[in-house]
């Protein structure tokens, strides 16, 4: 059985990384082939510090555990078939540790970073060969700049 850690923190991003790997399953699965093992993790967006000061602990752990639940209950139903399994995990410690306690508890699988990346917003890797992310946590896209060049030029 193949098996597959993906990281989660938007439903529609989500479908959209997972789709071409869960169609290959499904092409794998009916050839004959064993079906496939999804283990989900939900990396949960940080709390500003003003939230988070006024929420106890219970209150930011029950929360956690409601956003994922609805972010699993609708990936889920779309990697869910006979032949595949759909396992879920709140990502709780850091995330490089916690793919190298996965693959020592569920052996050799592939990883799948499907989380979306907001502006201004910095995502920690998820393997110990990923990159962190080297830009700039206020860079302005080159299209912005150029945009802005040419309204400053059609003002003049």
């Amino acid at each position: 059985m193949e098996k597959i850690i993906v990281y989660v923190n938007d439903v529609n991003h989500a479908i959209q990384q997972i789709a071409p790997m869960r169609r290959h399953a499904a092409a794998s699965a009916l050839a004959g082939g064993p079906g496939t093992q999804w283990i989900l993790v939900a990396s949960a967006p940080r709390m500003t510090r003003h939230v988070s000061k006024w929420l106890t602990h219970s209150a930011r752990t029950s929360w956690r555990a409601k956003w994922s639940e609805r972010l699993f209950s609708e990936i889920a139903l779309l990697l869910k078939t006979d032949q595949d399994e759909v396992q879920t995990l709140l990502a709780k410690e850091p995330l490089v540790e916690m793919t190298d306690a996965l693959l020592l508890q569920y052996g050799p699988a592939r990883v799948l970073d499907a989380r979306l990346t907001l502006p201004g917003q910095d995502l920690q890797p998820i393997t110990r060969d990923q990159p962190a992310s080297s830009e700039s946590r206020w860079a302005v896209p080159g299209a912005l700049v150029g945009l802005g060049t040419v309204m400053a030029l059609a003002a003049d």
